[in-house]
């Protein structure tokens, strides 16, 4: 995923002012909104991709194992389960890639 702005670039942006320029305090206040979503986004993707790549683990263990015919549970049911929890965390942008 790449993206245009990272925190450095959005601290160091400088805007020229006119004669009815913007208020440097707001666009200032306004920036460091921006920053502190930028950070919380990376730290959840991050964390999101953690949790992708453990589950993906667990699949990839799972499916060596064999099958426990009295849990009912069979690597289709939990193939399934890990597609719809992949979804939920990346949302349709994980499969309009593909």
């Amino acid at each position: 995923m790449d993206t245009k702005l990272d925190t450095k670039t959005i601290l160091e942006k400088e805007f020229k002012t006119g004669l009815r320029g913007y208020n440097q305090e707001e666009v200032d206040l306004f920036l460091d909104d921006i920053i502190h979503d930028y950070e919380a986004f990376k730290k959840t993707i991050a964390e999101l991709r953690t949790e992708n790549e453990r589950m993906h683990r667990e699949l990839d263990s799972a499916q060596k194992r064999p099958a426990a015919g009295s849990a009912g549970t069979t690597n289709f049911d939990i193939l399934k389960r890990i597609s719809n929890l992949e979804k939920h965390v990346f949302g349709s942008k994980l499969f309009d890639q593909e």
